[in-house]
């Protein structure tokens, strides 16, 4: 039988019509096996684990029917220790069964950094060392010193610190500055709607303290606190009104735009006047 024969037989198209069928089949069923793999069209949300424990989370992942695997450990002193502060993916996200959950847990103990040395350097040095080092400027206390502004001891919790020593991260450095041989002063600063953090700043750059800190009824939960703004301190700012060094200012902080803005309060109380 030649090749044109064969192409054009009935005994061609019959194996060839067995081979497209059996083709087909088999991607069909590639395709369903796939699906039932995957799962497909079957979505779980992600529930929130933050401010739960390890053990809080791995049973609460089994009941989601997925799994934990904790990525990073930081330490946080405002939060809960040994709790989840982040997860990825977020909450409600929709994943598939058995999806593996990242999660950042707030560690039991601070991580420790060493005390770098700071005396000799000036104020703003010092700032920018212990900042590097992981660590904060405390108080400031000026004594009569030729040396203006210099650091000339470092202490931790009252007492002299050594470079080295081992010290939890985040803790405050207090520095003993000089203050020259007169009772030198400074212009206190105007910190009229600034943030908490950005207060402190400028509080320290003038060579002052942070006082107390009184926060508004206003204020109600960690992200109102990190929103607040000042809308008084004490003593208050005055051009050319001087302070001695290393003293103290007082903050109030608050949301309420009534507080932080009474111009415009007032502006609208003369507009509904007006329009009656």
């Amino acid at each position: 039988m030649t090749l044109f024969k064969y192409l054009s037989s009935k005994y061609f198209y019959k194996h060839l019509a067995y081979a497209i069928g059996g083709v087909t089949g088999l991607i069909i069923f590639i395709f369903l096996i796939l699906k039932v793999y995957t799962h497909h069209g079957q979505a779980l949300s992600v529930p929130d684990f933050k401010g739960l424990t390890i053990e809080e989370v791995h049973k609460k992942a089994k009941k989601s029917k997925m799994r934990i695997e904790v990525s990073d450990s930081v330490f946080n002193n405002n939060l809960p220790k040994g709790t989840v502060i982040e997860q990825n993916p977020i909450v409600g996200f929709k994943v598939k069964k058995n999806r593996r959950v990242f999660v950042t847990v707030n560690a039991l103990n601070p991580e420790k950094v060493k005390m770098p040395n700071i005396v000799g350097v000036s104020h703003r040095q010092a700032e920018a060392v212990l900042k590097n080092a992981g660590l904060e400027i405390g108080r400031l206390i000026h004594i009569p010193d030729i040396a203006i502004n210099n650091v000339l001891n470092q202490k931790f919790n009252g007492e002299e610190i050594k470079e080295g020593f081992m010290i939890p991260k985040g803790s405050k450095i207090d520095l003993v500055l000089g203050m020259g041989l007169s009772n030198q002063k400074t212009q206190i600063p105007d910190l009229d709607h600034y943030s908490l953090e950005r207060a402190k700043t400028r509080i320290l750059r003038s060579a002052l303290n942070l006082g107390a800190v009184i926060y508004g009824e206003s204020i109600l939960t960690g992200e109102d606190s990190t929103e607040a703004k000042v809308w008084r301190q004490y003593p208050s700012f005055k051009e050319n009104k001087l302070i001695r060094l290393g003293s103290t200012i007082d903050i109030w902080l608050t949301v309420d735009s009534t507080i932080l803005y009474p111009e415009m309060q007032v502006e609208l109380i003369d507009t509904l006047i007006n329009n009656e």
